[in-house]
């Protein structure tokens, strides 16, 4: 599990983390959600040492995350941003191999390509493998991104926005690519989404956050609701039952 203790954090003076305390539980899919400006993604960007905070503390697995080598925070948790750009001329199949990266340091072995084959497999990418990444859409690039996540192979996965991008299909089937990796492999999803279905139909776990502080967080059906969810966006927001998935409305 991932916790944090009253996590502050100060930019230009603004408060976007406000003693943020919470424990993300292990081996289950936790959504984050709230507006623009909540603090979501800064807040994935302190778990994973991207960047800095002011105060407080953060867990892994009870140990101190600031204590933990890059080298070996690499092969227990990986990150991706909202925004990518690499500027090298690369197959897609190289810049998923990155994701080998911590484990190989550029030396491929078998395993690690079966590893690479398989992330490809799972985002659809096998049949153009060999295409330069300069000639792909917005939506074929961030599915590479995404592969080259999943061939870290890490327990703890944090994605923040993945859906950018992707269409009705790729989106979906991201995640129940993502919900096969929790209940199958044991693996523990961190995932910021503005799309408030996605986060009712797979997150097992959701935390709402508003103004840099955690407005509600719990099990799915406790945190989506009407009520909740309406203080959350300043936006009436309908939450209805449609054969056993939960389904926001919000278009009034």
């Amino acid at each position: 599990m991932i916790q944090s203790e009253h996590l502050s954090k100060q930019i230009q003076r603004k408060e976007i983390l406000t003693d943020v305390t919470t424990t993300i539980p292990k081996g289950k899919l936790t959504a984050f959600v709230g507006p623009n400006g909540a603090g979501k993604s800064t807040f994935l960007a302190t778990i994973s040492r991207l960047t800095d905070y002011d105060s407080g503390e953060i867990y892994l697995e009870e140990e101190m995350i600031q204590r933990v080598k890059p080298k070996q925070l690499a092969k227990r948790l990986a990150f991706l941003k909202q925004s990518n750009h690499i500027a090298l001329h690369i197959t897609i199949e190289e810049l998923v191999g990155f994701g080998r990266y911590p484990y190989t340091r550029g030396r491929l072995t078998k395993e690690d390509q079966r590893i690479i084959d398989w992330a490809m497999e799972k985002m659809t990418l096998t049949a153009i493998k060999q295409r330069s990444i300069h000639t792909l859409s917005g939506g074929q690039l961030q599915r590479v991104y995404i592969a080259m996540i999943l061939a870290q192979d890490t327990d703890y996965i944090l994605l923040d926005e993945p859906l950018n991008n992707l269409d009705m299909k790729h989106a979906n089937q991201l995640m129940h690519v993502l919900k096969e990796l929790v209940e199958v492999d044991q693996k523990t999803i961190i995932i910021v989404l503005h799309d408030i279905n996605f986060a009712a139909s797979f997150a097992d776990y959701v935390i709402a956050m508003k103004e840099g502080k955690i407005m509600a967080e719990g099990e799915t059906s406790k945190v989506i609701t009407s009520t909740c969810l309406s203080d959350l966006y300043d936006l009436p927001v309908t939450v209805h039952e449609l054969e056993g998935q939960l389904i926001c409305t919000y278009f009034k």
